[in-house]
């Protein structure tokens, strides 16, 4: 399969297969004009990859999935572990987005909206808020 045709299978551009070979991801095998020749199981890597950075898996954590997904010896906990610690970044960009969303929140509501040029949003920002939590 030549670049279009595996971007279109796997759902990635072009562009993104491309930084995946150029990094190590994925070794397409090369024609003898010098194109790219993706085999199937460059395919399905390529679906694998896509499904993990879906879900916010850094390219470092899915350089690891890969290897231990290809590793037949490897052990079910050391995915595990690899999922978890993603699990518990992603809990705690949560906390922090909540936290962000009350502070907004709580700014907006303060503000009265008006024609006046006293902004409680604006103080916060620049640190003069008398309201900051």
């Amino acid at each position: 399969m030549n670049i279009g045709e595996v971007a279109a299978r796997s759902g990635l551009p072009p562009k993104t297969i491309r930084y995946y070979e150029d990094i190590g991801l994925v070794r397409p095998q090369r024609s003898e004009n010098g194109y790219r020749a993706f085999r199937d199981t460059d395919l399905h890597k390529l679906a694998f990859l896509g499904r993990a950075r879906a879900l916010g898996f850094s390219i470092e954590d899915c350089r690891t999935l890969l290897g231990l997904y290809e590793d037949e010896s490897r052990e079910s906990a050391q995915v595990k572990a690899v999922a978890e610690e993603h699990l518990r970044m992603i809990d705690d960009k949560i906390a922090q987005l909540r936290t962000m969303r009350d502070t907004l929140g709580h700014l907006v509501q303060s503000c009265h909206g008006d024609d006046r040029p006293d902004c409680p949003i604006l103080g916060d920002l620049s640190g003069t808020n008398p309201l900051r939590r």
